[in-house]
C-alpha cells in the first residue's frame, strides 16, 4: 500500500513538472541595433612605402691626395655652406704654387729681354746696319716669351687651385655623416670611400611606387591633360612614420617618372615634405598615405564585422527579423567603416552590435539606428 502511494506521489510531482516547462514563456528575442545599408562619397586611405631622402646629398670627397691634418666637424653635426670641414696638408701644394711663380717671374723676365732685343733691331734693319732675317727672329723670340708667360700663368692658377683644394668646404648647408677617415689618414681623389656625407634636409623627398592599375586609378581621379596638370591638381599627402605616427607636416606630390621599371611594374612619385626641425633625415623609411574618392561607396562600421577563418563577416536581417551571417570583401578603410565591394548592398540592413553572440537564423528586435546613435556605439567600442 506505501508503495502505490509513493508511486502516485512521483507520478504526480513529473506531471507538475511537465506542466510547469509547457508553461514557460520561451526566451525573447534580443533588441539590437540595425543600420540600413546607403551608398554614399567616401575617401580611402592607401599606403605605399617610402625611402626619404634630402633634397641635396652629397659625398664629401678629396680633389687632391695628402695626409688629413685636421677634421673640424663631428658626426652628426650641422653645417653652414662654405664652412670649413676638413685640411689636407698644405706643405707640398704651396712649394708647387711658389714654384709656379717662380717660373711666371722667369717668363716675364725673358719677355722683357726679348722686347728688348726687337728694340735694338728694329732701327738697325731700318738703317741696313743688320739684316731683316735677325728681327724677325727676335720678333718670333719675343712671341714665345709672351706664350710662355701665359703657361706659367696657368701653371700659378693650378697651384693656387690645389692649394684651396686642402680645405674642403661645405657646398651646402646640411648634416654631417659618418667620419671613416680620421685626423693623419692619407686620403686621395681616387679613395672609394667618401670622407663623409653631406645631407640638405631642409626639405626632404619621399619616393613610393605605384603599380599600374593603382596609378591609373590614381590619376583618374584627378581633372588635367597632362601630368603636369594632374600634378598641380593634387591634394596634399601624409607621411607615416616607422612608428606608426603622422608625421606633422603634410606633403605635396610634385614628380611622377617618366616610365615604369621593367622589373617591377611600377612607377616612381615624389613627395616634398618641409623640415624646418631636421625631424627626418636621409635614409629614414615610412609610408605615404593617398586618399582615393569614391562617389558611390558601400560602408559598413568595422564594429558590425566580425572575422573567422581570415573572411569578415556581417549579420543581415531577414524576413521575419531573422539575422544571415555574409561574408563581405573588403576594399579600403574610410575613418571607422570598411568600403565594401561584395556581400552587401545598398538597402540591405545589417546588425550592428552585440554580433559576437548572434547565431545563425537566430530572430531579434530590430532597432533602426541614426546617425548619431551609429556613433555613439562605434565610440563605445
Amino acid at each position: 500500500m506505501k508503495k502505490v502511494i509513493l508511486t502516485s506521489i512521483l507520478i504526480a510531482l513529473v506531471v507538475i513538472g511537465c506542466a510547469d516547462k509547457a508553461q514557460a514563456p520561451a526566451p525573447a528575442a534580443p533588441l539590437l541595433p540595425v543600420l540600413a545599408i546607403k551608398n554614399t562619397e567616401a575617401t580611402t586611405d592607401s599606403e605605399y612605402p617610402a625611402s626619404i631622402q634630402g633634397t641635396i646629398d652629397v659625398e664629401i670627397r678629396p680633389q687632391v691626395s695628402g695626409n688629413l691634418d685636421r677634421v673640424f666637424v663631428d658626426e652628426g653635426a650641422y653645417v653652414s655652406k662654405g664652412q670649413s670641414l676638413f685640411k689636407i696638408n698644405e706643405r707640398p701644394f704651396r712649394e708647387q704654387l711658389n714654384n709656379a711663380l717662380a717660373n711666371l717671374h722667369g717668363a716675364e723676365a725673358a719677355l722683357i729681354n726679348s722686347q728688348l732685343e726687337v728694340d735694338k733691331l728694329t732701327p738697325l734693319v731700318q738703317n741696313k746696319v743688320v739684316s731683316d732675317y735677325q728681327l724677325k727672329t727676335a720678333k718670333a723670340s719675343h712671341r714665345i716669351a709672351a706664350s710662355n708667360i701665359e703657361q706659367a700663368k696657368a701653371m700659378v692658377e693650378s697651384a693656387r687651385i690645389n692649394l684651396s683644394y686642402t680645405t674642403i668646404t661645405a657646398p651646402v648647408s646640411g648634416y654631417i655623416g659618418r667620419l671613416p677617415k680620421k685626423q693623419g689618414s692619407l686620403v686621395s681623389a681616387t679613395d672609394v670611400e667618401p670622407l663623409t656625407k653631406l645631407s640638405d634636409v631642409h626639405q626632404v623627398y619621399a619616393y613610393f611606387s605605384l603599380g599600374e592599375t593603382d596609378f591609373i586609378n590614381f590619376k583618374s581621379q584627378y581633372s588635367g591633360t597632362t601630368i603636369g596638370d594632374k600634378i598641380k591638381n593634387l591634394p596634399p599627402v601624409s607621411l607615416i612614420l616607422a612608428d606608426g605616427n603622422a608625421y606633422t607636416q603634410l606633403g605635396k606630390i610634385d614628380m611622377v617618372d617618366g616610365q615604369f621599371d621593367k622589373n617591377t611594374g611600377a612607377i616612381t612619385l615624389r613627395a616634398t615634405f618641409p623640415n624646418a626641425n631636421g625631424t627626418l633625415r636621409s635614409g629614414n623609411t615610412g609610408k605615404i598615405r593617398l586618399g582615393i574618392q569614391h562617389d558611390d561607396a558601400i560602408l559598413v562600421p568595422q564594429s558590425a564585422t566580425i572575422e573567422m577563418q581570415d573572411k569578415v563577416f556581417v549579420y543581415t536581417l531577414n524576413k521575419g527579423n531573422k539575422v544571415n551571417k555574409m561574408p563581405i570583401t573588403i576594399i579600403g578603410k574610410t575613418g571607422t567603416d570598411y568600403l565594401i565591394k561584395d556581400g552587401v548592398k545598398s538597402g540591405d540592413q545589417i546588425v550592428l552590435s552585440g554580433i559576437d553572440k548572434l547565431q545563425e537564423g537566430q530572430v531579434i528586435q530590430p532597432e533602426k539606428s541614426t546617425p548619431t546613435k551609429v556613433a555613439q556605439i562605434i565610440n563605445k567600442k
